[in-house]
């Protein structure tokens, strides 16, 4: 085993950055896109394109810049992006494209790093996005029936789409304008319920491709998962393994293009955290491109935050946070790392791949070479895959038909583990005041029965208050204390407390497999008028499947069981609305509305449906920062005046915080303690290197210069390269062991084999030679993990 260099710096290798086309071209050159069956064809140019999913809206401004820088640095060309028309047209006819929402800036940016831009119009999106990007009043035009051959539904899809196509071109962002889009997505997955439309699914899919195409881009236009994408229009495959599943382009003339490998799965409240190995997603990624591929995507590359009330019924605040670039932009090895030396040595294979004859053999049954070679010349480039289902499926990478550069199962790169840090500069002295809403118990009564929940609400908030009152006879009540009644409500979702004069009863809630549940709680009921109060609540608005303007929620039956009487339906006695909370109207979570309300210190555990509000400093660092909801249950916080979503674990974007004096402001639903939420900051400053004998060099020790394929170092071998993030240094060795090591980054252990000089090895930059080894009959493993600060 080698450690590669003659100092500690041997921890600290540099990163050789990829090289790529960028979107700009010289005057003589030809602009915009075009395709045949190989590849897309950028400004005159076969490329092969790494992209990866990275959405404005669910990051800041602020935060672009160092995105596209890894994006970039991790061996990416283009950056893929939904537009989402639920934002920029929130009320019909009056736009926003300012700060998160300045799509433009975001593509002038990804422009300006040179990287491409693939841009998904829609515009039903899905993305786990509120509504799957329609705004609400689409949902409210008369006749209307989403995704379908209907009139007013194409009228306003089309309105939007000719906006966005001629805000796109007014700022010359084409590639046929010289600027960085080189694609565009019209409609997403529509295949999956183009069945439940009939004809009427059939012929909208025709009209939505050929009305994009009218639009004269001079880019291409995509329909994923659309096996009749009309015309020009490109069909596009998605899922986790398309190099086996993906069936073609349902045209010769089409280039194979992949627009989402899933790097995880993303979350809904009560899931367990989403795991996709670096090394099945570097599997799929070689595959594809052995199989003809020249474009995958990833998504997400960096999902970032579900910030204010974007977030889909019941998806959590985080999104894909196990993707390469984590919910902070954080680097999440291996997967970062193991993937941008799966791009570098599928580059290395460029020439070949684009312009070369494939070929394909089966070496053994479960072992299959596939080849790209130049006739007449060197140039050759190939993939051996085990495809043994009973072992981990392996893509060997060949550059040159003979050398083996990357293999998809041993991991080069570092790996890492996130950590996070009480901020002593934010949490000291937190001072914490209360003020609770006012349970409404009587409101003028506007309807018979309690009115649905998203045409009540109109997403502008996630609360409405409904209440009743019901007059019992003390004969209606049973004589024995230990038999109480029972409210039972059925609500079509999302969530609900139940108030009984004035007093919580229960709540309860659906999940996002289904929305509907039933609450039912024994209640005490008085003789006399006694008040019912509900508070239905939403976690977001769907943002898939056929009809979606159909979908409902909120109270559907209201009862009383086990009166004297019998069973006592409420469902038609009269109910008053209040759309809504008081906080909400006020603004609490501002400077000036928080002056609305006399706050009071808080000294015990806060009853339901209480604001708490707080002043903290800006956390020490540049750290990206984070709030711990330690003690609290459901709510929403704001920082500085700005939602920053639906709890449990927030991140709390660095611009929106001041130097001093920062208000949050939480509120909590249910009966919690505010004393235990701490702000922290987040890092990735635990970094290590597992490595043995039977891995390959970096990648990085060959490249293909003047047509020819040739190492860069005298002698390849493998090597422990560890790097700190951004500009920090190695401060200590935490852990080494030569031998039997098992565990993970952040948690490795000694195993029954070890040098004892180990530690001492890696601290004084020596090399592990034979007399090291502590036992020689065991396949050994050099495992190293470092301190960066």
């Amino acid at each position: 085993m080698v450690l590669t260099r003659s100092d500690l710096s041997f921890l600290i290798i540099s990163l050789i950055p990829l090289l790529f086309v960028s979107s700009a071209n010289a005057d003589d050159k030809p602009t915009g896109v075009t395709y045949d069956a190989r590849s897309l064809i950028v400004n005159g140019q076969r490329e092969l394109l790494f992209c990866g999913s990275i959405h404005y809206p669910r990051s800041t401004p602020d935060m672009w810049p160092d995105l596209f820088y890894k994006a970039k640095r991790g061996g990416l060309n283009v950056i893929q992006t939904y537009v989402f028309w639920n934002i920029h047209e929130p009320l019909q006819g009056q736009f926003n494209f300012e700060g998160n929402y300045d799509v433009v800036k975001f593509i002038k940016m990804a422009g300006e790093h040179g990287l491409y831009v693939y841009l998904r119009v829609g515009p039903f999106i899905q993305a786990e996005w509120n509504h799957g990007g329609f705004p609400y009043w689409l949902r409210e035009v008369p006749g209307v029936i989403f995704r379908s051959d209907n009139a007013p539904f194409k009228f306003h899809m089309e309105r939007y789409v000719r906006m966005v196509v001629e805000k796109m071109k007014a700022a010359k962002l084409y590639a046929s304008q010289g600027g960085p889009i080189i694609l565009s997505q019209i409609e997403n997955e529509y295949n999956t319920i183009q069945l439940a439309y009939r004809h009427l699914g059939d012929s909208y899919v025709q009209w939505a491709g050929n009305m994009a195409l009218s639009t004269q881009t001079g880019v291409p236009w995509t329909m994923c998962k659309q096996k009749d994408a009309p015309g020009a229009v490109i069909n596009t495959c998605n899922g986790r393994h398309c190099g086996d599943t993906f069936t073609g382009p349902n045209a010769p003339n089409k280039p194979y293009l992949w627009t989402e490998n899933w790097t995880a799965q993303f979350r809904v409240f009560g899931d367990p955290p989403s795991q996709r190995s670096a090394e099945d997603t570097a599997f799929s990624v070689a595959r594809w491109f052995s199989k003809n591929g020249s474009l995958v995507n990833y998504y997400m590359y960096h999902g970032g935050t579900n910030l204010d009330r974007t977030a889909a019924s019941f998806v959590t605040t985080r999104y894909y946070d196990e993707g390469p670039l984590d919910e902070f932009g954080l680097e999440r090895q291996p997967k970062y790392g193991h993937l941008k030396d799966l791009h570098r040595s599928i580059n290395l294979c460029r020439k070949p791949l684009l312009w070369g004859t494939p070929g394909v053999a089966r070496l053994s049954p479960d072992v299959e070479a596939r080849w790209f070679e130049i006739p007449g010349s060197k140039e050759c480039a190939a993939f051996l895959t085990n495809n043994n289902s009973r072992i981990a499926h392996t893509v060997n990478i060949l550059p040159d038909c003979k050398t083996v550069v990357f293999n998809t199962m041993t991991i080069v790169s570092q790996h890492n583990s996130r950590n996070f840090v009480r901020s002593e500069n934010a949490n000291k002295n937190l001072q914490w005041e209360m003020w609770s809403e006012t349970i409404p118990s009587q409101l003028p009564v506007t309807s018979k029965t309690p009115l649905e929940l998203y045409s009540l609400t109109k997403d502008q908030t996630d609360y409405a208050w409904y209440t009743t009152t019901i007059v019992i006879n003390s004969r209606d009540l049973s004589l024995r204390k230990d038999i109480l009644p029972v409210l039972r409500v059925a609500s079509l979702g999302h969530s609900m407390l139940a108030f009984v004069n004035g007093v919580l009863i229960g709540s309860a809630h659906g999940s996002q497999v289904e929305k509907s549940f039933v609450l039912q709680h024994p209640v005490t009921l008085k003789p006399g008028v006694n008040t019912i109060t509900l508070l239905g609540n939403l976690v977001g608005l769907p943002d898939s499947g056929a009809y979606m303007e159909h979908r409902y929620a909120g109270p559907k039956g209201v009862a009383i069981l086990g009166l004297n009487t019998g069973t006592l339906d409420m469902s038609m006695n009269g109910w008053g609305h209040q759309v809504g909370l008081n906080g909400e109207k006020d603004k609490l979570y501002t400077e000036e509305g928080l002056k609305k309300v006399q706050w009071k210190k808080v000294e015990k555990e806060g009853p339901p449906m209480t604001w708490y509000k707080t002043i903290f400093d800006e956390p020490e660092g540049k750290s990206p920062v984070a709030v711990k909801m330690t003690g609290m249950k459901k709510g929403v916080i704001w920082i500085n005046g700005k939602s920053i979503g639906r709890y449990w674990l927030y991140h709390i974007p660095r611009s929106y915080i001041k130097p001093k004096d920062n208000l949050m402001v939480i509120l909590e639903e249910e009966s919690a303690s505010i004393a235990d939420v701490e702000i922290m900051t987040v890092n990735r400053d635990t970094i290590c290197s597992i490595i043995t004998d039977d891995h390959v060099p970096s990648v990085k020790s060959w490249e293909r210069k003047d047509n020819k394929f040739r190492t860069v170092v005298d002698d390849a071998k493998p090597g422990a390269h560890l790097k700190c993030p951004g500009s920090k240094k190695i401060e200590a060795v935490e852990f080494a062991s030569f031998g039997d090591p098992f565990g993970a980054c952040g948690d490795l252990k000694l195993g029954n084999c070890n040098s004892a000089i180990s530690k001492q090895v890696v601290e004084q930059k020596e090399l592990f030679m034979k007399e090291n080894d502590a036992c020689p009959d065991v396949k050994k493993t050099l495992a190293i993990q470092v301190k960066c600060g």
